[in-house]
């Protein structure tokens, strides 16, 4: 189980990185005047001294699921839930230019910038890719929620033309089984070669939506199959694929995973995916952080198919079990920290070796931000901070640990002119969730102006990376401020 993370909520990186006017809120304390522990009025975060609480740890997390179903609610002319709204999952959502390592662990990456007298540090993360024709045979065992919830438009129709195109691209070696639920779950297919495609293409066809959400019995059932069908030489996992709106049997995250434990405990390892205009975020978030799992969300055809066609056949093997980043601040540089986002993932300093509390999972080819808003000692030089990653052999269980320090002299000077464009997309993107993050009280004065210029910021953006998915992010944020 993962605690949560209590004192780090608000809206930090948008009053420091956008410099925006908050009603009441008053200008930011200068470098060696921030008050150790107590709330900062203009960013509703809490700042942690660097003297007293050197160390910050985290378990890695590479879900995507809340920045997928933002995404949809704007695009509706909407706007989430705040507390559906994670930061570091907006982050990771966007395409990194990390180096990846020689070997089968982690690549660390640091560097930062300056804004508004203090510091955007990037702590990145980067695991080796594989081709899809490289990689491990995979047991795969998809549970399907065909509840009547289900029947909305384009939700199980994207789920079958998503099951239908992923099983014409898996290999020789993989195999399939298929669980529905509704009232109950019943196993379509048990574990079969993928090469018997007509079978399981027949199987996906039988999906009809019926009844009430028994998610429990539906994955424990899938997990039943998982693990009867285990193979150590492979891949297994179980997909659920679900709008996460549980109603019949256990409808907490708790006592769904407990009664799966046994069968999770045999390195079966959980993708949860959402659909739904309607969406059980926390549930579906949970059980991923969990469940030694990944949370996704898509609402189209091409969404689905890009992370069933795309993403999942490349990314089916592990790198990493139960990984964790531990970030030490050097008190003499640094006045004060905050780590936005990872509020789930938060650890205890001495959880970092215990190898028994729950990590990240992390496939190949993936990579993971995190980002820290630092305020610098006057005249600070030297050593800013060191990360290390540790992390779990997927098989062997072996631990391993890899470190990078960064220094004062690695911060670039303004974060819009001088700083790589990933990293200002990283800012971008993080503060646009700390927007979406904000009471509705507190996004007016303070968010006008701020909007404005990080819709700015993510169009030029969009132009120097010619990426899509900037763009696209670019447009919500049009989108949010003719909502604000």
């Amino acid at each position: 189980m993962k605690p949560r993370l209590s004192v780090l909520a608000g809206i930090a990186l948008l009053s420091v990185v956008l410099a925006a006017c908050g009603a009441g809120g008053g200008e930011a304390p200068s470098a060696g005047q921030a008050a150790p522990g107590n709330q900062v009025a203009e960013t509703g975060r809490l700042e942690r001294d660097a003297t007293a609480e050197q160390i910050s740890t985290f378990a890695l997390d590479v879900d995507t699921a809340s920045y997928g179903y933002a995404r949809r609610a704007v695009q509706e002319g909407r706007l989430p839930e705040p507390a559906q709204v994670r930061t570091e999952e907006f982050v990771n959502s966007f395409r990194q230019d990390y180096t990846e390592p020689d070997d089968n662990g982690f690549a660390v990456h640091m560097d930062g910038a300056r804004t508004n007298g203090a510091v955007l540090l990037r702590v990145g993360l980067r695991t080796r890719g594989v081709g899809a024709e490289q990689r491990r045979p995979a047991n795969l065992t998809f549970v399907v929620d065909v509840s009547g919830s289900m029947a909305e438009t384009g939700r199980l129709d994207l789920v079958r033309d998503a099951l239908h195109t992923l099983v014409d691209q898996l290999m020789p070696g993989d195999q399939v089984a298929i669980v529905s639920f509704s009232d109950s779950a019943r196993l379509i297919t048990p574990m079969v070669p993928v090469t018997e495609r007509p079978r399981l293409h027949g199987a996906i066809d039988e999906l009809r939506t019926e009844g009430s959400t028994n998610l429990e019995d539906g994955l424990v059932t899938g997990y039943r199959e998982a693990s009867r069908a285990f193979r150590s030489v492979a891949t297994n996992r179980v997909i659920l694929l679900s709008d996460g709106l549980a109603n019949t049997g256990a409808t907490e995250w708790r006592a769904i995973l407990d009664r799966v434990s046994d069968y999770a405990a045999k390195q079966v390892t959980l993708l949860c995916v959402g659909v739904g205009r309607e969406y059980g975020d926390e549930l579906m978030e949970q059980l991923a952080d969990n469940g030694d799992g990944a949370a996704v969300y898509v609402s189209s055809q091409a969404e689905a198919r890009e992370v069933f066609v795309e993403r999942l056949p490349a990314n089916l093997d592990l790198r990493a079990r139960d990984a964790k980043a531990q970030v030490v601040f050097n008190p003499a540089t640094v006045d004060s920290y905050s780590l936005l986002g990872y509020e789930n993932r938060e650890l205890a300093p001495e959880d970092f070796r215990d190898d028994s509390r729950d990590g990240g999972e992390v496939g190949p080819g993936h990579s993971v931000t995190a980002l820290y808003w630092v305020r610098l000692r006057a005249g600070a030089s030297g050593q800013l901070a060191t990360a290390t990653v540790r992390w779990l052999d997927p098989d062997s269980r072996r631990p391993a640990e890899v470190s990078r320090a960064a220094d004062v002299r690695d911060v670039r000077g303004d974060l819009w002119d001088e700083a790589p464009l990933r990293l200002q997309v990283d800012a971008a993107a993080a503060a646009f969730a700390e927007y979406l993050r904000a009471p509705w009280s507190e996004r007016g004065e303070r968010f006008g102006l701020g909007l404005a210029d990080l819709a700015g910021h993510a169009s030029r953006l969009a132009e120097s990376t010619e990426d899509p998915g900037v763009a696209e992010l670019a447009d919500l944020v049009r989108r949010t401020r003719s909502l604000g």
